[in-house]
């Protein structure tokens, strides 16, 4: 055989043994596929969830033959809706809140309120809030006069007051506080956390939530959660003439905040605001400082307690040295009297103490240095962040004065303001004296 008879060149022969080496690697890309299968999910969405309060209010009082009076049945408020359950259908309108107002007040006369809620869609927080928005002398009367030796409204002081945990059939359980109803509204405009399990003595992180519902009715009746609040309110007999035509305003607040990712320490009653310049308090009886003396010698005061007119009045260890850029704790305190004011382990301290005032605590941050600056974070009232900033800074190239103030704080016995403060400068050029500095006014 020779080769015109196989009819196929040397060049054919290698076009025809590639075309053989395609054809095997396409078998053997046949053959060596993956099972597979394949599902595919469309038109995915995120939807947020919900969070909605409906307090469920039962009131009543009792002013003797004068009169009696109570909430209708099935009473709650949800925003500015108001409703009732009127033969177990929810009647509802839009109004101003709910408000309650008596008339003719006379030693004797008391009343009590239930607050339940129905945290619809998730658990929550609590927090109940007040305020004491009037307490009016509204003229005397000539027995007033007598007995009356006081400018202003008396009722206020007049009226003994209790707020507790109870449950929706009325079980009262732990007070959460009690006094004067002006002494009740200085503790309600700071806030007061609540407690889904009604323990009085649960530390404010991570207590326990108000569970949540699906709906707050069920089959005609409020679907709540097992802990309620209850107040109530008496002018006691023993009072005289010294509360004739005067009258009082208060409100009641109740907050939920969703308890998921969240510690329950966001304060909602207490309000911060951030400003420039020194805190300007007129009625300021005392602000607590922590400055950059000369790096802790005993020189210079690195603490101290001062009046409005920076006459320092403290005693005790007035030296710190300053970690650059290192946070370190600070807490001032009115303790038995006392005023403390602790920075990184070292105190000063006030004794006694003029008791503050002001219904109002101001945080500034100062910097005057190059190139240095100072931050004062996780400002806190007793264990709670306000409803705003929680820090302030200030930078030495600018040569400014950072504020925030807390507003319806009222600083008192037991109090505590914490948080943390970092000095920073340039490695081996410490700031001047006073150069960084932060101050708290009360």
């Amino acid at each position: 055989m020779n080769d015109d008879t196989i009819g196929l060149s040397r060049r054919k022969m290698l076009v025809g043994l590639g075309a053989v080496g395609v054809a095997s690697a396409g078998a053997g890309l046949g053959t060596t596929a993956y099972f597979n299968d394949t599902e595919t999910f469309e038109n995915n969405t995120l939807t947020a969830g919900s969070l909605d309060l409906f307090v469920h209010v039962d009131y009543s009082e009792d002013q003797g033959s004068y009169a009696q009076y109570s909430t209708p049945p099935g009473s709650f408020i949800n925003g500015n809706v108001v409703g009732q359950l009127e033969d177990g259908e929810v009647v509802t309108q839009e109004g101003e809140g709910l408000s309650i107002q008596v008339s003719d007040l006379k030693p004797g006369d008391s009343g009590e309120g239930e607050f339940c809620f129905s945290i619809v869609d998730n658990p929550a927080y609590m927090w109940m809030c007040g305020e004491l928005t009037a307490n009016d002398e509204n003229g005397m009367t000539e027995p007033e006069m007598d007995d009356d030796e006081t400018s202003g409204g008396d009722l206020a002081d007049a009226m003994e007051v209790t707020v507790s945990y109870c449950t929706s059939d009325g079980e009262v359980g732990d007070e959460i506080v009690s006094g004067s109803l002006a002494e009740v509204m200085d503790a309600l405009i700071e806030g007061v956390p609540l407690s889904g399990d009604g323990d009085a003595s649960a530390a404010v992180a991570d207590r326990p939530a108000f569970e949540g519902v699906t709906e707050p009715f069920v089959d005609g009746a409020p679907n709540v959660a097992e802990q309620c609040v209850c107040f109530e309110w008496v002018v006691p007999t023993s009072v005289e003439n010294e509360i004739q035509t005067d009258s009082v305003m208060f409100d009641f607040e109740f907050y939920a905040v969703q308890s998921r990712h969240n510690d329950g320490t966001h304060n909602p009653c207490v309000e911060s605001v951030e400003g420039e310049g020194f805190p300007e308090l007129e009625d300021s009886v005392w602000h607590a400082r922590g400055i950059y003396g000369n790096g802790g010698g005993a020189a210079n005061r690195e603490l101290d307690i001062r009046l409005p007119d920076d006459t320092p009045v403290h005693s005790g260890n007035e030296n710190v040295a300053w970690p650059n850029g290192q946070p370190v704790p600070f807490e001032l305190t009115i303790d038995g009297g006392d005023a403390k004011w602790t920075v990184d382990g070292s105190e000063v301290t006030v004794s006694p103490a003029p008791l503050p005032t002001s219904d109002t605590v101001v945080v500034m941050a100062k910097a005057s240095s190059a190139d240095s600056t100072i931050e004062v974070n996780d400002i806190a009232f007793n264990g709670t962040s306000p409803t705003g900033a929680d820090s302030v800074s200030a930078d030495g190239n600018v040569g400014e004065q950072q504020k925030v103030s807390l507003s319806t704080v009222a600083f008192g016995e037991g109090d505590t303001i914490t948080g943390t403060v970092t000095m920073s400068w340039p490695a081996g050029s410490p700031p001047n004296r006073e150069g960084l500095g932060f101050r708290i006014d009360v």
